[in-house]
Parts: C-alpha cells; sequence; structure tokens
C-alpha cells in the first residue's frame, strides 16, 4: 500500500503551529498541531471533544463558513485538522484559527450542539479544559504567518 501523506512527516521536528498538510485540488488540508508529538503530554479526549464543538461552531459561522469543509481532531490527540477550500489565503486561514481560538479561550456558557439529542457522547465535555487549550494556543500562534506554513524539516 502507498503511504499516506501525514505518515511521511518527520513527527520529531514539529512544534506547536499551523501547517498546510496536504492540498487537494481546491482543498487544503491544515494540521493545526496543538501538542508536540509523542512528547507524553496530549489533548484530554473530553476537552478535544468540547473543543471541536466550539471550533467547528465558531469556524461554520465565520466570514469563512462556505469555505469550510471539516473541523476535527487528530486521533493522535496532539492537535486538529481544518479542511478548507483553496479561495481562503493562507493569511486569512492563520486569522480564521486565531480568532475562533481567541473565542474558545474566553467562551462562557453552554456548548453547542452538546445536548444528548445533538451528539453521540454529549456527556464528555470538558469547557476549562478547551479553554485551557485555545489560551496556549493563542499564544502559540500569535505571531504565525504564511511562511511558517511549510512543515520544520
Amino acid at each position: 500500500m502507498e503511504k499516506i501523506a501525514s505518515f511521511t512527516v518527520n513527527h520529531d521536528t514539529i512544534q506547536k503551529g499551523m501547517y498546510i498538510s496536504r492540498m487537494d485540488g481546491d482543498v487544503v488540508t491544515y494540521d493545526i498541531r496543538m501538542k508536540l508529538p509523542n512528547g507524553g503530554d496530549y489533548i484530554p479526549s473530553a476537552a478535544a471533544h468540547t473543543f471541536e464543538h466550539l471550533f467547528a461552531t465558531f469556524a461554520r459561522n465565520s466570514a469563512y463558513k462556505d469555505s469550510v469543509l471539516y473541523v476535527g481532531p487528530m486521533g493522535c490527540r496532539t492537535g486538529f485538522y481544518l479542511l478548507l477550500r483553496d479561495n481562503v489565503t493562507g493569511e486569512q486561514a492563520i486569522r480564521l484559527v486565531q480568532d475562533c481560538f481567541a473565542k474558545i479561550a474566553v467562551y462562557e456558557g453552554a456548548i453547542p450542539g452538546a445536548s444528548r439529542e445533538e451528539c453521540g457522547n454529549y456527556q464528555e465535555h470538558d469547557l476549562i479544559g478547551a479553554k485551557a487549550l485555545a489560551c496556549d494556543m493563542c499564544a502559540a500562534l500569535e505571531t504565525w504567518r504564511k511562511e511558517r506554513l511549510i512543515y520544520p524539516e
């Protein structure tokens, strides 16, 4: 079998940040790395779940909502993927993520889509943990620019 693109990246060199993982036609997959790979510190499941609900809600209610295809956690629990149409520039994608994370960092209230009818695991949420992740990433991405969207070597 062919090795998939995400397994060809040297995970020992990835730092916290935002990278272009792949481009498929008019779809750009962004790797938003929130924890160091194989670092022993991973995103707790409940915090990741809440973060996903908030990130997806804010991204899909942004000015780029028609270009947001997917927001979801990495199985290794070190970050999230964001899939956008390529009509969103790298700079705009960074700004979108920065804005979403800033909103998550200060969010108070009910978690969107977290009722039994709306969510398949509605009892596993951690707003405090999601906000802590967002605060950490706001600092990591504060000065991020499109030149840094390329994986480190």
